[in-house]
């Protein structure tokens, strides 16, 4: 497979904005469902940590199968959250997000060896954070360390779900798929998430300083950063789809991919 071109990482941020615009409401609903219901597992004793994490795999099908919907012409319903829980891969989907859980706990001890445990004694419970912790430790760097080493995990995921609920792949395979499917097209998403740095972040850090020198009431500014932080979380949700697309093919409307899309990989 011949490798991305970089300016792909911008054309899926815009198309990400081009989904989100065809049915906007119906993908913050869906958004905001998904929200309330991790609140609600969050504040489960003991699962309440675990859960939130261990499903995303299978949260991220619903977002998934909803971009696929909008591009099919049909509508997005709330109901479209338990698309992950009816599939087939389900037990698969469950076993990928124990891999997310194994890599980010891996990621987060080997920080250790840059501030000492420090981060990792925040992130497990056992203290914590205040500006004295923050300014006087190596934690910042621990922060970054972890995000490094976590990477390589991130690629292997990135494109793991609908890989095995799409083309049906066992976990290790649709790993092994997504890790090397984003090293190819690397330059690609480092645009993307330098994109997504300029349009998530640096963008309502100006508008949010912009308001309150304006109008100096925190109330105007959470009105305004509020809906915003919303719309560019959703739109970032949908241009996930696009990442994948791009090289496995659209899911046709029962769910299975084009012909042509996997055989990039030589399948």
């Amino acid at each position: 497979m011949e490798k991305t071109a970089a300016r792909s990482g911008w054309l899926w941020v815009k198309q990400g904005f081009a989904l989100f615009r065809k049915q906007p409401a119906e993908m913050s609903t869906l958004f905001l469902a998904y929200m309330f219901l991790m609140l609600a597992l969050g504040i489960l004793p003991l699962l309440g940590q675990v859960l939130p994490i261990l499903l995303v795999p299978v949260f991220s099908m619903a977002f998934m199968q909803a971009c696929a919907n909008i591009e099919q012409g049909r509508k997005v319903y709330p109901t479209l959250l338990l698309t992950g829980f009816r599939t087939p891969a389900f037990r698969r989907l469950l076993l990928l997000g124990t891999l997310y859980i194994l890599a980010a706990v891996l990621a987060v001890a080997a920080s250790s060896l840059v501030d000492g445990g420090e981060f990792w004694q925040v992130m497990s419970g056992g203290r914590g954070v205040d500006e004295e912790t923050v300014r006087n430790s190596n934690m910042s760097t621990a922060m970054m360390f972890a995000a490094l080493a976590y990477a390589p995990a991130a690629m292997a995921f990135w494109h793991a779900a609908p890989l095995i609920v799409w083309h049906k792949m066992g976990v290790g395979k649709a790993v092994f798929y997504s890790f090397f499917a984003v090293k190819r097209a690397g330059g690609a998403f480092i645009v993307y998430g330098l994109a997504w740095i300029l349009i998530g972040v640096i963008l309502p850090a100006i508008v949010t300083s912009l308001v309150a020198m304006l109008f100096s009431r925190s109330l105007v500014v959470m009105v305004v950063l509020l809906p915003l932080s919303l719309v560019l979380t959703v739109v970032m949700y949908c241009s996930f789809y696009p990442t994948y697309t791009h090289v496995f093919g659209k899911p046709y409307a029962d769910g299975t991919p084009e012909p042509g899309g996997f055989d990039a990989f030589g399948q």
